[in-house]
């Protein structure tokens, strides 16, 4: 008689647990479960974790061509002190079209560009920037306490590419690379300053929604100039520019072959003051 009473008993609390487990609104989500640990629940489904998160894509052939070509360094090597007078006169004019490269960047970045009356549409004292590193827009005013507002950021910083190779080059090239209009960008001068001299691996811009142009451009500047990536930096790089949708990366900048900048202005139809 205990047994047939133990048999009922155990036989009820079966029938509640899997009801439980079942109807909606009494027992787990079931489909939460399965969507943030990949468990299948039901004979034969148990699968564990999933292997790889559903965002998952392959990387673009392109870009796993270029990250084959950087060369992986060990990240305890120590080349000679970083100073940035190994790269130059800041904004010198390499280009020799008579405007010096932060108010060529500014000038490109900028739309609504004032330029200062004489300087032959060269210096820039206004104009409005679409801050890539924030997602939020910025005005451009040249002055004391406002020109430092919005700073050209090496996208490859200085220090960054002095540990990756640059430290072997010779003072013109150390200068050419300071210069070049593809690593650099008009930026948030906090975020700038924020950066300071870190790589991919140890720093990235807080707008997310621009983190894949971002390690784009790092990936074709450091391929073009034959500098090195840490292991750290590669990885992180490869890891974002896998989970980057379709065209995220098109800008016309960030592609040596799409590159349309030109140094002269007269394209933008600026006014002067």
């Amino acid at each position: 008689m205990k047994r047939q009473s133990l048999d009922k008993l155990l036989y009820v609390l079966s029938a509640v647990l899997c009801a439980w487990l079942v109807l909606p609104g009494l027992g787990p989500d079931i489909m939460d479960l399965e969507q943030r640990f990949g468990w299948k629940v039901g004979p034969d489904n148990w699968r564990g974790p999933l292997s790889t998160p559903p965002s998952y894509t392959i990387l673009d052939p392109e870009k796993q061509q270029l990250l084959s070509t950087v060369v992986i360094r060990n990240e305890h090597t120590s080349p000679p002190p970083y100073h940035r007078s190994e790269f130059g006169h800041p904004w010198a004019d390499v280009d020799h079209n008579g405007c010096d490269t932060r108010n060529d960047i500014l000038a490109r970045d900028t739309t609504d560009t004032i330029f200062k009356p004489g300087t032959r549409n060269c210096v820039v004292v206004e104009g409005k920037l679409s801050e890539p590193y924030t997602g939020q827009t910025m005005n451009f005013i040249r002055g004391k306490e406002t020109s430092a507002l919005i700073q050209i950021d090496h996208v490859v910083a200085l220090g960054d590419a002095w540990r990756s190779g640059a430290w072997a080059w010779s003072a013109q090239k150390r200068e050419q690379f300071a210069n070049d209009p593809q690593n650099l960008l008009a930026v948030d001068g906090q975020q700038n300053q924020d950066k300071g001299s870190a790589n991919a691996a140890h720093w990235l811009p807080p707008n997310e929604a621009f983190q894949c142009a971002y390690v784009t451009r790092q990936l074709y500047v450091k391929a073009q100039w034959q500098l090195s990536m840490t292991p750290a930096e590669r990885s992180t790089i490869e890891r974002i520019l896998s989970y980057c949708p379709p065209g995220a990366d098109e800008d016309a900048l960030l592609h040596p072959k799409r590159i349309a900048y030109s140094t002269q202005h007269s394209s933008k139809h600026p006014r002067a003051l």
